[in-house]
């Protein structure tokens, strides 16, 4: 990792800690997982994922549209963990991923199963479908706002059944309090 982004993660989690957050629960350890981050109903909810998890000692990866993976800015933002992926191609931001889990020994990514911050009873499955096909484990994390929480949740590991699956996961994240309630929603609520 080079200097610059070692001194932001420091920052990130100096930031973390001084403002008061704690990381509560374990990752497991598995050194390939997809991290679920849910409810994301803020900015905010972005530099929190990164704290939670660089709090218990781990580096988290997160995806990145590839036009932001240019030269030098391309070189810090891998070295804080980004992923680059080729919107362009939707449909195959799955395959990138897991072709990049496949070639690394360590690699922990947040996903925020949302994939917005608006509220929406439609989440996305791409993570699901990542951990699936790459054969690693979710651990479900969130935000608790008013206690100042990160807390990491169940450990799933996908069988190919979505819903029964992903059961534990909607309980645990309808008991975090996000940043702005009346944004989050899940995929069983009435539209």
């Amino acid at each position: 990792m080079s200097r610059p982004a070692r001194v932001v993660l420091w920052l990130l989690l100096q930031w973390y800690v001084r403002t008061g957050w704690k990381a509560i629960g374990t990752i497991p350890p598995d050194r390939k997982l997809i991290i679920m981050g849910a409810p994301h109903t803020s900015n905010w909810d972005f530099p929190v994922f990164l704290g939670t998890v660089n709090a218990v000692g781990r580096q988290a990866r997160f995806i990145g549209k590839s036009s932001l993976f240019k030269g030098a800015v391309g070189r810090f933002m891998r070295a804080l963990g980004g992923v680059p992926v080729n919107r362009g191609i939707p449909q195959d931001t799955v395959s990138q991923i897991v072709d990049q889990i496949a070639a690394s020994d360590d690699f922990l990514l947040i996903v925020a199963a949302e994939g917005t911050r608006s509220r929406t009873t439609k989440w996305k499955t791409g993570f699901y479908q990542i951990a699936l096909k790459a054969k690693v484990p979710i651990i479900c994390a969130g935000p608790d706002y008013p206690n100042k929480r990160g807390i990491f949740g169940p450990v799933i590991h996908p069988t190919g059944n979505y819903d029964r699956d992903m059961a534990p996961a909607f309980a645990f994240f309808r008991t975090l309090s996000p940043r702005y309630p009346e944004r989050s929603a899940f995929p069983d609520d009435p539209a």
